[in-house]
Parts: C-alpha cells; sequence; structure tokens
C-alpha cells in the first residue's frame, strides 16, 4: 500500500512508519521538519505540493498535533487545540480534492475524550464523553473539547468515497527514548515508581506491537468507521500499574506521592497532572466486537516485554546494562 503519515516524526508516527516500512508498504510521512528521503514538508494549516502525495495513496493516518506533554497554559492549551484541528482539517481538504482519493482516513484521537471515572469501563456504546464531571479542575473540560473538536473536523469534512475511522487510542506503550514507557520507567527505577495520589485512578494503555495490529486491522475493514477505542482490555488502578512497572525492572519499592508532589513533578517535568491524575478507564468494545484479539492483552506481561526490549536495545547500542535496583 501507499500509506501518507501526516504529523508521522512523533513517537506514535515512528512505530508506525517503522513497521509499515518494514511489511513492505510505501510510507510517506508529512511533517514540518523534514530531514528523511521519504518526508515531506508541510505546515499543518494549508495546503501545498505535500497534497500530492495523499492523491493516489491508498490511506492515510493523521497523527498531527502538538504534544500533550506540557505545561497546560492558555497558550499551549489553544496550540493543542489549533494543531489538531487546523491539521485534520487540511488533510480533510486534501482527501477531497485528490483525484484519487485514498480508500481510508484513520484521524488519531485520544481516549481523554471519555470522563473521569472509576465505578465503570468506557467503551465507543456506553462510554460517557468528559467534560462535565464535579471535583475536577476547569481545564479538564478544555482538553475534553480538543479530542470532540479533532474528531469533529474529520467527521465534517467531505470525503464521501473516504473511510473515516478516529482512533480514540490510550497510551501507547513502546521502549523508545522519550515515550511515555520510557519516562515511567525511568521513575520506576529510581523509586519515584509508586501511587499518586493513592492510586485509585485507572490507566488506559496499548502495546505499541497491538497498537501497529490494530491500525492494520482497521484499514483491511470496510466495514468499520466512526470511533474506535484502541485501548488494551485490561486497564488498572494506578498503584497497580506501576507495580508492575516496578516489577519487569525489577525495583522491589516505589514511594508514594500525594497530589501536591505530583504537581512539582510535573512541573519540574514541564508536564501535567492531568496525564497522572485523571482516571482512564477505556475498554477496546469495537475491536473486540470484530473480533480483533491483543496479543498483550494484560499489563503485567506487556510491561515485562517492554523493559526486555528497552534492555536489548540499550545493550546493543553500548550502553551500560541497567542496575538491577536504583532505590
Amino acid at each position: 500500500m501507499k500509506v501518507v503519515l501526516p504529523g508521522g516524526t512523533g513517537q506514535v508516527g515512528a512505530i508506525l512508519d517503522r513497521a509499515l516500512t518494514a511489511a513492505g508498504h510505501e510510507v510517506t510521512v508529512v511533517t514540518r521538519r523534514p530531514v528523511r528521503a521519504h518526508h515531506i514538508g508541510w505546515d499543518g494549516v494549508a495546503l501545498g505540493p505535500w497534497a500530492e502525495a495523499v492523491d493516489g495513496c491508498d490511506v492515510v493516518v493523521n497523527l498531527a498535533g502538538r504534544s500533550v506533554s506540557c505545561r497546560y497554559t492558555a497558550e499551549n492549551l489553544r496550540d493543542m487545540m489549533d494543531s489538531r484541528v487546523d491539521s485534520a482539517r487540511v488533510v480533510g481538504e486534501a482527501i477531497a480534492a485528490a483525484a484519487r482519493p485514498p480508500r481510508v482516513w484513520l484521524q488519531m484521537s485520544t481516549a481523554t475524550v471519555y470522563a473521569h471515572r472509576f465505578d465503570a469501563a468506557h467503551d465507543e456504546e456506553t462510554g460517557v464523553i468528559g467534560g462535565s464531571e464535579a471535583g475536577v479542575p476547569d481545564y479538564w473540560a478544555y482538553s475534553v473539547e480538543i479530542a470532540k473538536n479533532w474528531e469533529r473536523a474529520q467527521a465534517e469534512a467531505p470525503t464521501p468515497v473516504t473511510r473515516k475511522v478516529a482512533l480514540r487510542s490510550a497510551m501507547v506503550m513502546s521502549p523508545d527514548r522519550g515515550g511515555v514507557f520510557d519516562v515511567l520507567s525511568r521513575l520506576a527505577r529510581l523509586g519515584l515508581g509508586g501511587p499518586v495520589a493513592g492510586g485509585a485512578q485507572y490507566v488506559s494503555w496499548i502495546h505499541d506491537e497491538d497498537f501497529v495490529r490494530a491500525v492494520e486491522f482497521l484499514i483491511a475493514r470496510d466495514d468499520i468507521e466512526g470511533a474506535v477505542n484502541l485501548a488494551a482490555p485490561g486497564p488498572l488502578p494506578q498503584r497497580a500499574f506501576m507495580r508492575a512497572l516496578r516489577t519487569a525492572w525489577r525495583v522491589p519499592v516505589g514511594l508514594p506521592a500525594t497530589r501536591l508532589m505530583a504537581e512539582l513533578g510535573a512541573f519540574a517535568l514541564r508536564s501535567d497532572t492531568e496525564l497522572l491524575l485523571k482516571s482512564r478507564r477505556v475498554v477496546p468494545g469495537r475491536l473486540r466486537a470484530a473480533g480483533f484479539t491483543f496479543t498483550h492483552p494484560e499489563w503485567e506481561r506487556a510491561a515485562t516485554s517492554l523493559a526486555h526490549r528497552a534492555r536489548t536495545a540499550r545493550t546493543a547500542s553500548g550502553r551500560t546494562r541497567e542496575p538491577r535496583h536504583t532505590v
């Protein structure tokens, strides 16, 4: 297939680029900073020469959007909104203008669209969209609005012959440097991977291999469109999530953190506590109903697999092996 990946130089884009290229597909990455032969430049706002890659391709997977790993200031929240909505809008314009439009457009979205809750899991049919929960910071509602507007930009695009799927993805776990698994693993190895604010909030996640397999599955299934949850079927409380991660790294202890400590830590990391404190209990209703099977359905084994790959990659690159205990 010919696959176009707008925003394909981030963590998730790099995962898809590697996997799809290895599978023999022709991948073109559309990015603000083209540095490789299969990269094409764009500004994420306006049509340009990059749109020629869309005309005649088989699949578009739009991943563009400002990273959420930042302080949630008013300016950064606006940038998150604009970068997602503008890129989805202009990808839709490119598809609409194509003489030979792609047969499917997969649009990245987020599991953050669902409400902060502990009592029940969200699937696509019965899940509750967030934004009106009591007892949470007001700006959490803005994150939900970003997700809703992101999906709306795709849904409203006039692309009648192109099937559209919104990928409501949980955190994609891979051993790549700088990704969420790498950051959490570093905290665990330092002995800081304990429960945060009690640790009852749920963590939804998906192993990178299952993420790629789910994307390939959705490309192949012409009968699936609309919102699809990309999350492993085993979300779990943050305290259990971090316990399994510590076990994978052979670290026996993880110091707990209060909400205030989490605020200070997030500030130091130039991130935001929503990523730690919002309870994301999301399950893959539509994927499982369509017959998709997960290679890594449970976090304990998935964490062990990812930690092993991370150790192997570090050894292969000549780095010193991680110590068994760094508490």
